[in-house]
């Protein structure tokens, strides 16, 4: 061998190179070129492992059956890729990672992954000093590796999960695309409750991921981070109250400022978050009401688009069944008059009976009540609403008739009802022997009020 390789034989412009089978080659042809590209990984140079680690991530995205043979035929082919995730070369490092996340992206073969003992030198690509892009594909290999918690406790055994928020914790060196990649491998592991917990009691996710959820400049990775925080905090009271303590509700809260560049996807995202964490208890709603997110829910709710003035809506009526306090904050920001422009738009019927509910819980306070009352076309707008059209009366005209039963409890609401020229409405249904709406019209004045409905049933057809 020492003479041949003296005679100069052996160079690379002489050396015989498998050629890649065509389109619908047999398994026998493409399992002969796939061992030949792991002969050159096991014993080539590095420009020459580079050159095989290529091909083969290639033939592994185009070609199903090359995953197999890889699995299945080579000798100790996982073995082998594993080996080379800690090749000092980094264009063989990062070649092998991109191969190995192709045979991940089959849940068939993750098992065999994982086995063969994948994931502890991934982990230890994300703590090196590698470069971006090796640390961006170890960490979308590990989407893969845990969708649906699978393997969660793997990768939290090799401590993935401290090696994971230090990523988010350096955004500025990390980049939106690794932290993205980071977030969703957190969101596969806050699946196991054990890992959660420790996650927010050891490892400090909770400032973690507050700060990147006000600092990530980049819109994805922001967003990751609020649906991140979001899954670690529902469902566990303890890791709830560790995230609000942090800052996390004014943090949500900053991402709903009108004037920041945050896109309506990314003000979705802040307000279902809110939606998961803030409305559990009187406390955190406090919180919320004092960093300003009455004005942003109303603002959405006159402004946003139709899928962020739902979730506005949305926010509004959980914000109604929270506490007298809060509707009586609601009442003095001005949500009455909208909700009852959303009654009167063309909305869904489920937007429809939301705002018909919120109203009704807000108007049960008698300051907000008196409030309605002051303004003429509230009232008049609720009782044409109640227009006797349907067969079945819906859930929303079923809040709106509770709504004017708050109302007619007071001498300046029955006046309303009773002078309103839709008022004819409410003796429709009362008619109809609709519970409601006849004790309403008892309490407005029984066989009286019934002379003054004649009397204007009367002039209205004549």
């Amino acid at each position: 061998m020492d003479e041949i390789y003296a005679s100069g034989a052996l160079t690379r412009a002489r050396a015989l190179v498998v050629s890649r089978p065509g389109a619908g080659a047999s398994r026998e042809d493409v399992r002969f070129y796939v061992r030949d590209l792991f002969a050159r990984l096991r014993v080539g140079g590095a420009e020459m492992r580079r050159e095989a680690a290529a091909a083969l991530t290639e033939v592994l995205h185009d070609d199903e059956k090359c995953v197999r043979v890889v699995v299945s035929d080579v000798a100790d082919g996982i073995g082998v890729l594993v080996w080379l995730l800690e090749c000092p070369e980094a264009c063989v490092q990062e070649e092998v990672l991109e191969a190995v996340s192709v045979i991940a992206g089959f849940e068939a073969y993750r098992s065999d992954l994982v086995v063969g003992g994948v994931i502890a030198p991934v982990i230890r690509v994300l703590d090196a000093r590698a470069r971006p892009v090796a640390k961006e594909r170890a960490a979308r290999l590990l989407c893969r590796l845990t969708e649906n918690s699978d393997n969660a406790w793997a990768v939290a055994a090799h401590g993935g999960v401290t090696a994971l928020l230090n990523v988010c914790a350096d955004y500025g060196a990390s980049g939106g695309e690794l932290v993205c990649a980071a977030c969703r491998v957190l969101r596969g592991l806050v699946g196991v409750d054990e890992i959660r917990k420790y996650m927010v009691a050891e490892a400090g996710a909770a400032p973690v991921l507050v700060s990147l959820c006000q600092g990530a400049a980049d819109e994805a990775a922001h967003m990751q981070a609020v649906e991140l925080l979001a899954a670690v905090a529902s469902g566990d009271n303890s890791a709830r109250e560790v995230m609000i303590q942090e800052g996390a509700v004014e943090s949500l809260v900053c991402a709903l400022d009108p004037s920041s560049p945050r896109s309506s996807k990314a003000r979705e995202v802040a307000l279902r978050a809110i939606d998961a964490l803030c409305f559990s208890s009187p406390a955190s709603v406090s919180r919320l009401v004092g960093a300003g997110f009455l004005d942003r829910v109303l603002f959405f709710l006159r402004n946003g688009d139709s899928t962020l003035q739902h979730c506005a809506l949305k926010a509004a009526h959980r914000l109604c069944h929270v506490s007298e306090d809060t509707k009586k904050a609601m009442g003095d920001a001005g949500f009455m008059p909208e909700l009852v422009s959303i009654l009167h738009a063309p909305k869904s019927l489920q937007a429809r009976e939301m705002a018909a509910e919120a109203l009704c819980a807000m108007v049960s306070v008698h300051r907000n009540r008196k409030r309605f009352v002051q303004e003429d076309r509230n009232v008049a707008q609720i009782l044409q609403l109640l227009s006797p059209d349907d067969e079945k009366l819906s859930p929303a005209k079923r809040f709106l008739l509770s709504t004017l039963m708050h109302l007619s409890d007071s001498t300046s609401g029955r006046r309303k009802i009773m002078s309103s020229e839709h008022v004819r409405n409410l003796e429709r249904l009362a008619e109809t022997n609709v519970t409601d709406a006849k004790k309403i019209v008892k309490k407005l004045g029984g066989s009286k009020l019934r002379n003054i409905f004649h009397g204007i049933w009367t002039l209205q057809k004549a």
